[in-house]
Parts: C-alpha cells; structure tokens; sequence
C-alpha cells in the first residue's frame, strides 16, 4: 500500500473520531479529551513526529513545526475541536497537493519514459537478451518491430521506420536503412533492424538525455534561490512576530486576554507556511523543462529556462545549423552541350573521388555509372580532376583547371556557391554550382524569433563572404560575419556581448567540433543535437534534438509561459497570505482561513504550474 493510500486510511479513521466527539456532545469531559486527542494523534501524529525529527536535525522553522504549535497549542486553549479541524484539513490538503504534485511528475516521467529495458544482443550465431549496460562498442544488435532501440547504432541489414517523437517531439516517424544511424530511445516500429552499437550505454543519446532531466534541477533560477533566501529569512521572522503578539497586546491593551491574542498568534503561525511558493516554484521549473523535453528541446537547468526569456541576441553558427551542411547542385549552366550531358560527363570524371562535392555531382545524375567508361583519371591538387569518359577528355574543376587549359575567365554573373567548371576536349562547356542548402525551417525560425521580440539575429561563419551574405539575405539575418576562424567567433561573440543591455542575454547556436568555445563563452549556448558534435552538445547549455532551428522560439515560447506562472504563483501567494496574515492578527481570520491560506494556496499554485505541461500550446 503507497503512502497516499495509508494516509487517506488515517484521515478518514480520524475523521470519524473527530465526528463522534463533536457530534455526541458528550458531557464526559475525559472521554471528550480522549476522542479529540485520539483523532489528532491518527490524524496528524506523522507531522508531529516529522517536526521533532527536522528539530533534532537543526531544521526548526518548517511548515510541521508551525502546525505543531498552532494545534498543539490550540489543545493548551481549549479549543479542542478547531485543533483537530486544523489538522485534518492541512492533511486533507497536503493529500491533494501530494496528488497534484505526483500527477506533474508521473505526466513528465511518462513522457520521458525511454529507457530501454533490454538489447538483443548476437554472439556465437545466438540473440542474447542482455542488459544495455553489457553491451560494448562495436556488438551487434538486432532490433524487432516494436522495441526500443537499447543503444547508438549503425544500421547493417534492414529497413524500418522508426518512431522518434520520444526524443525529438516529431510525431511524423522517420525512415531507417543500411547505413542510417539510430539513437537509443527511438521505437523500431516495422522491420527487422540489424545494427552495429557506436556508443557504450552511457554515452549513449537515451542516457545523457535522461541525465539532463534528472539533473536539471540541480542549476536552480534566480526565482527559486530567491524562494530558498526567502524562506530561509522570513519564517523565524513570522515566529517571532507572532510571539510578540501573543505576549505583548495582553500586556498593554486594557481588557485583552492572553487566550484571545495567544489563539490570534497561533492563527498567524498557521498562516506564515510559505510551502506555496516553495513547493510551486520549483515544480513550475521542472514542469518547464518537462514540456521542453517533450518538444524536443533539453534544457539542462533551470536557470538556463529562466534566462531563455530574456534572450536579446541571437548569433547563429553557418553550416550544420541554418544550413543542412551537405552540398548538393543548386544550378547547371551548359555552354553548347545539355545540362544532362554535362551533369554526366561530370559526374563520371568526378566518380572515383569521395570528396563531399563529388558525392554531391554523383547524387545529382542519381544513375549507376559504368566504369568501363572511365580510365585515365588524374586528380590535380589544388585544381581537380581530368579522366577519359566515354572517349572524351572531361576536366572538372576550379578556376585554375581553367587557367591550365589556357582558356579565358568566366563570368558566373551572381553564382555563390562551389563553381566546378567543365572543359571537354579542351573546350569549356560550362560550369555547375554546388552550395550547401538552407535547413527547410530556418527562414521560419528566424521569423518567429522575431515575433518573439528577439532584438538581433547574427550569423558566423568561415565561408567567403558572398555565400554568407547570400544565406543571410535569404533568412531575414539582421548581421553576417564571414571568412571568421573558430577564435574569430569568440571575439565576435565578445564584441555583440558588450553591445547588449544589462539584462539581455546572448544566445549562440552552434553544432561542430570548434563551437564548443563559443558555446561556452556565451550567456547561453544552444546546439544541435541530432547531428552536432559530442563536445557541442557537451558544452551547450540547451541542446536542440531535431536539429530544427524554429525549436529555439518553441523553447522561449515555454520559458517565457514557465516564467509567467511563476510570477502568478510567487504574486498569488504573497497577496494572499499578507492579507490572510493581517486579519489573522486583527482576530477577524480563523485557523480555518489560516489553513486555507497555507494549503489551499499551494494546491492552487500547483495546479497553476501544472498547466506548463500541456505540449500542444507551444506549437
């Protein structure tokens, strides 16, 4: 039996108790004092126990020591009924908030369930069932439809598609086959799937992204250290007021009674729990990183959520990050020859190379190339490459190739990008453009980081300036960097960090080996996470799991809605408990009142925080 379930028992043991006492009226006044103080003790003689045990350890002023008081004192009064009334509506109370607050958890867990239980494992021609932990580098696994992928792998054998919206929030799935990597957590959802593992477990992407989660709460907001100083301070401070409440107005005002202003004191402890704003506060924050999480976006603290919203400047690292970092033919300009047959006398020159721009000219033709065609094949350093292809000589290559053949400049007009010029039989017969292209949802992410009221968006990068300002024009980019070294971008970071405002902060989003500084150097570092590097990811502050660029405003979006319930809370909170605290004082609020004041305030708060999990509003 769970512990809200043998609370629940108590409580209504208790309750029943507590009813026969008042209900008989009984004119037995030691069986009245039994019954009172048998339901208090069922009812609440874990609080009781649970305050000595934080005395003892040096922890006084807490929200069980204050019921303790004031019931236990309300017993010393004789106000029998209202201290096990008190009691029982904290518990009922705490019961609720004990279900709010597990409901959050399990509403995140649930979503974040994707650990791996097993992996199937092939040694000596037989599939082991083994731990993840057991499997090393290089093992090789075999993943049936409807598993979870155990661990980081390359596909050998097999095609399947593969439910990723646990790690990335995509609820299209995506399609695996022979060579495609997979992350652990992932759902193989129809083939037979053989893969070789390139991580060990706990390097593994299912691993780190549950260290993130579970660690998060480890970087606490300026909110909830402002809560902890809070706290810390102001209960001793409300001890000690109502001390002097109950002593001193008996003392100095003519006709006052130490039973009223003792019951008006014993009201005002019960009213100065601040467990609202301590418990609320901090689950807004995990709730917050929750719902990042299920959006695709780790957050690895909550100060890094709470300083989202204050983003200011944006600066974006190029290729792999507004960019899909792969080359490919944007343009083909035949010159007495078509583009077809350009593209394949290239192409064919080009096949012996495994150079990204000559992988790209082989994607372009998309047709199996017959080597016999080919012989000959001289690759020149610096210039490029001359073959024999289908008894023609084929040069492909730079501008130098051209100048070797002793044949005049072209114009390319406004082509940005890798130009390879084509010369066959010693004539020039054209050129084709190869750039990398812009990711599919980069012009949005920059659009509705806008709406966001980001102030700048910059972009560095160490292409030649023509392709940069190219990309920047085609994104909406307020600046553009180009031709910068890895230390370039740091000074540059530096510079716009000097030029933003006192509370804005500096966002860089990067995804290679040498953004790792840069990421670090920044207020906040951001990488791509589905295809940046270890030491990116390792470094950032956020990491991106989709790759997608428009997941950064998905990610202010829960910052700034995270941020706002907490002010709701912190706001709610104090309004009502200073107001509940001064009628307490005046004698007007009622340890009923009191209590709504402590729990019913921090039930209502965290029904508030809970609403950050809903997934759908961040779309």
């Amino acid at each position: 039996m769970d512990a809200n379930k043998k609370r629940l028992i108590r409580i209504i043991i208790g309750a029943v108790l507590f009813a026969i006492a008042v209900l008989l009226n009984l004119n037995n006044f030691a069986v009245e004092l039994g019954l009172f103080l048998a339901s208090f003790i069922i009812i609440g003689g874990d609080v009781v126990i649970k305050a000595l045990k934080n005395i003892s350890h040096g922890q006084v002023f807490d929200e069980n020591f204050l019921m303790c008081i004031a019931t236990i004192g309300a017993f010393i009064i004789g106000e029998y009924p209202e201290g096990v009334a008190v009691m029982l509506f904290y518990q009922v109370g705490e019961l609720f908030q004990t279900y709010a607050v597990d409901k959050s958890r399990k509403s995140i867990a649930s979503l974040m369930d994707i650990r791996p239980d097993y992996a199937n494992v092939q040694r000596n021609g037989q599939l082991e069932k083994v731990d993840p932990d057991e499997v090393a580098i290089g093992d090789i696994i075999v993943v049936r439809p409807g598993e979870k992928i155990p661990l980081d792998a390359i596909v050998l054998e097999g095609s399947s598609m593969i439910d990723t919206k646990a790690l990335t929030g995509e609820s299209v799935p995506r399609e695996a086959s022979v060579g495609d990597t997979l992350l652990s957590g992932c759902i193989n959802m129809s083939g037979l799937l053989t893969a070789k593992v390139t991580k060990e477990f706990g390097e593994s992407t299912v691993s780190k992204i549950l260290d993130l989660v579970e660690n998060a709460s480890t970087k606490k907001s300026n909110s909830e250290n402002f809560i902890t100083k809070f706290a810390r301070y102001y209960t001793p401070v409300v001890v000690i007021v109502a001390a002097l409440l109950a002593i001193i107005p008996p003392l100095v005002i003519p006709g006052a009674t130490f039973s009223d202003w003792v019951y008006r004191a014993l009201t005002f402890l019960v009213i100065s729990c601040p467990c609202a704003l301590v418990i609320s506060v901090p689950l807004s924050f995990f709730g917050g990183i929750g719902a990042a999480s299920i959006n695709g976006v780790l957050i690895k603290g909550s100060n890094y959520l709470e300083a989202l919203a204050q983003a200011e400047t944006i600066v974006f690292d190029k290729t792999g990050t507004l960019t899909k970092g792969v080359f490919k033919v944007q343009n083909i300009f035949p010159n007495g020859i078509s583009e077809e047959e350009l593209l394949r006398l290239t192409a064919y020159a080009e096949s012996y190379s495994n150079h990204p721009i000559s992988l790209s000219l082989k994607e372009a033709f998309g047709q199996e190339i017959d080597t016999s065609l080919i012989s000959d094949v001289e690759e020149i350093a610096g210039h490029g490459v001359i073959a024999m292809v289908d008894g023609k000589q084929v040069a492909a290559g730079n501008n130098k190739m051209v100048k070797r053949f002793g044949l005049p400049d072209v114009d390319i007009g406004d082509a940005v990008g890798t130009i390879v010029h084509v010369i066959v039989d010693q004539e020039y017969r054209g050129y084709i453009v190869i750039a990398d292209e812009v990711k599919d949802d980069a012009p949005q992410a920059i659009a509705l980081l806008k709406k966001e009221q980001v102030r700048q968006t910059v972009m560095l990068t160490g292409d030649a300036k023509a392709i940069g300002e190219k990309v920047a024009k085609q994104l909406g980019l307020d600046q553009v960097y180009t031709e910068l070294l890895p230390g370039d971008k740091v000074d540059k970071v530096e510079e716009l960090m000097r030029q933003k405002s006192s509370n804005g902060k500096l966002v860089f989003v990067g995804d290679g080996i040498n953004d790792a500084p840069v990421l670090a150097r920044a207020d906040l570092g951001i990488a791509m996470g589905g295809l940046g590097s270890d030491a990116a990811i390792e470094a950032a502050d956020i990491v991106i799991m989709t790759d997608e660029p428009s997941k950064i405003s998905t990610a202010m979006k829960i910052s700034r809605k995270t941020l706002g319930i907490v002010r709701q809370n912190i706001v709610f909170s104090l309004v009502v408990k200073f107001a509940v605290l001064i009628l307490g004082a005046m004698g007007i609020a009622t340890m009923w009142a009191a209590v709504f004041a402590d729990v019913g305030v921090s039930v209502i708060a965290i029904l508030n925080a809970v609403r950050i999990l809903n997934a759908k509003q961040y779309r």
